[in-house]
C-alpha cells in the first residue's frame, strides 16, 4: 500500500529530524520525506495535522509466553504492543519450554509470520533449559532465527560455563545478553534491601548482588572479547561500573526497564504485589542515577520489561506473588512523562526507545532490516502520536491479557494513533 501522511511533526531521534514534513510511503519503504517522489500516487491520505510521525518503538525485553504457555495469547500481546506503537519486539529465551532448540524457534517464528504484524526477534537460550548446566548449539539456533543468546532472569552458578560460552559466542562474534544478579545473594529476597523492606519484614536484595554479578561479567569478558549487553540495571553502583566499563573500551552496553526510571521502593506502600518487580525497586538515588544515566548515554535504552502475570499469580502477598507487570501499552507514554518530569528534550527521550536500541539489535544481528528511524529508503515502521491527550491506567482498557502494572490508576500523557509496520496500517485507535 502507498501511504502520504500529510502535515505531521517528523521526530527522528536517528537522524536528528524534528519539523513538520509529508511522509511518503511504498512498498513497504519510506520513498520521500518532505518532498513528494516523482509518480508517487497513494492509496490513502493520513492527515497527521498536530500529531507525532516518529519510528516504531524497539522494545529490547517482552516475554509473550510462547510458544506454549496457557496464560496469554501471542495475539492479544501483539495487539497490545501495537496499541503503545512498538514495532519491533526482541523476545527473552524463558518461555515454557525455554527457547533451546531449533524447533521451538521455528515455532514460534511460524506463529508470528501467521499473524504477521510485528518485527519479531527471538534470544536463544545460552544453556540447555535454562539450568547453567551445559551450552547449547548456538549455530544452530542462530540459524533458525535467534539474533543473540540470554539466560533470561535464570542464573548460572557454575562461572566456568559462563567463560566457556562467552568463549563459544566469541568465536561466532554472538552477542551475549545477561541479567548481571548473583544467585546467592539474591536468593530468596522479594525486595531491595534497606530501611523500608526492613520495616515491612520482607527479605532484601542488597545492591552487591548486581555489582558483584556486574564485575564478574566484564572480567570474564576480558578475558574472552565477547560482545556483552548488560540486561535490566537498577542501582547507581551498576550503572557506575558500566559507565567506567565504557570508558575502557569494553563492547558493552545496557538496558533499563521503564519501570525503574520512574519507581523507588517506597512506592511498594503496603504491600502492594503489583510492585513486586525483579529486578526489585531501589532507593531514590538508585532511580536518580538511573536518570542520570540516560542523559549522558550509559544507559543505551529503555524497555517495557513486559511480563504478563495472570490473578492467581499477582493477587497473592507481596512475597508469594510472582514478579512482573505488563509494560507494552505503558512504555511510550512513560518515556514521555520522564522526559516532561526531567525536562529532557523529545528527540533525546525518544531516542532510548527507537534509535539506540535498535543500534543494540542491529550490533547482536547486523543482517536484520534497520529499524527506530525515518529515512528514504528506510523500512516504514511508525507511529502516529497525539502528544496532547492524556489517558488513565485502566485495568479495563489494557489490551494485554494481564493488566497488573505499578501505574494503574495513573494519568499519562500521549495515546497512539496509528502504528505501521512495513507500510501497512496494522493498528488504529478507533476511540
Amino acid at each position: 500500500m502507498s501511504l502520504h501522511i500529510k502535515n505531521g511533526r517528523v521526530i527522528d531521534p536517528a537522524n536528528g529530524v524534528d519539523r513538520v514534513a509529508d511522509v511518503f510511503v511504498a512498498d513497504g519503504v519510506i520513498s520521500g520525506l518532505g518532498q513528494m517522489p516523482e509518480g508517487f500516487r497513494a492509496e490513502r491520505v493520513i492527515d497527521a495535522t498536530g500529531k507525532l510521525v516518529m519510528p516504531g518503538l524497539v522494545d529490547l525485553a517482552a516475554r509473550l509466553r510462547e510458544p506454549v504457555e496457557y496464560r496469554t495469547s501471542l495475539q492479544s500481546e501483539l495487539r497490545a504492543a501495537l496499541a503503545g506503537g512498538i514495532t519491533t519486539l526482541v523476545l527473552p529465551p524463558d518461555t515454557d519450554p525455554a527457547l533451546d532448540e531449533p524447533g521451538l524457534v521455528e515455532m514460534l517464528k511460524d506463529r508470528a509470520r501467521q499473524i504477521d504484524r510485528l518485527n519479531l526477534y527471538p534470544l536463544g537460550a545460552m544453556t540447555v533449559g535454562l539450568k547453567g548446566e551445559v551450552i547449547t548449539e548456538m549455530a544452530a539456533l542462530t540459524e533458525a532465527g535467534c539474533i543473540a543468546f540470554s539466560q533470561a532472569d535464570e542464573p548460572v552458578l557454575d562461572t566456568t560455563v559462563i567463560l566457556r560460552a562467552m568463549q563459544y559466542a566469541r568465536t561466532f562474534d554472538y552477542v551475549l545478553w545477561l541479567r548481571a544478579q548473583d544467585p546467592w545473594l539474591s536468593k530468596g529476597g522479594v525486595a531491595a534491601s534497606g530501611a523500608y523492606a526492613s520495616r515491612l519484614g520482607l527479605s532484601g536484595i542488597p545492591t552487591q548482588a548486581e555489582t558483584i554479578a556486574i564485575q564478574t561479567l566484564l572480567e570474564l569478558q576480558r578475558s574472552s572479547g565477547v560482545r556483552l549487553h548488560l540486561c535490566r540495571l537498577s542501582s547507581a553502583a551498576g550503572i557506575e561500573l558500566v559507565r567506567a566499563a565504557k570508558k575502557e573500551g569494553l563492547p558493552v552496553t545496557c538496558d533499563v526497564s521503564v519501570n525503574h526510571v520512574h519507581l523507588t521502593d517506597l512506592d511498594i506502600g503496603f504491600y502492594d504485589s503489583n510492585f513486586r518487580l525483579d529486578p526489585p525497586l531501589r532507593s531514590q538515588r538508585d532511580r536518580d542515577a538511573i536518570r542520570a544515566g540516560l542523559a549522558d548515554g550509559t544507559i543505551d535504552a529503555v524497555c517495557s520489561d513486559h511480563n504478563p502475570v495472570d490473578d492467581d499469580a499477582k493477587l497473592l502477598p507481596f512475597a508469594e506473588a510472582e514478579p512482573g507487570a505488563t509494560g507494552l501499552e505503558l512504555l511510550l507514554s512513560l518515556t514521555l512523562k520522564w522526559a516532561m518530569d526531567a525536562n529532557v528534550p523529545l528527540l533525546n527521550a525518544l531516542a532510548h526507545v527507537t534509535s539506540s536500541p535498535a543500534r543494540v539489535l542491529a550490533a547482536s544481528s547486523p543482517d536484520l532490516p534497520a529499524c527506530g528511524r525515518i529515512g528514504v529508503g528506510d523500512v516504514a515502521d511508525l507511529c502516529l502520536v497525539d502528544q496532547n491527550e492524556t489517558w488513565v491506567v485502566d485495568r479495563k482498557t489494557l489490551l494485554s491479557q494481564s493488566a497488573h502494572t505499578p501505574f494503574l490508576g495513573l494519568e499519562l500523557p500521549a495515546r497512539v494513533c496509528t502504528t505501521i509496520v512495513r507500510g501497512r496500517v496494522v493498528w488504529e485507535k478507533t476511540v
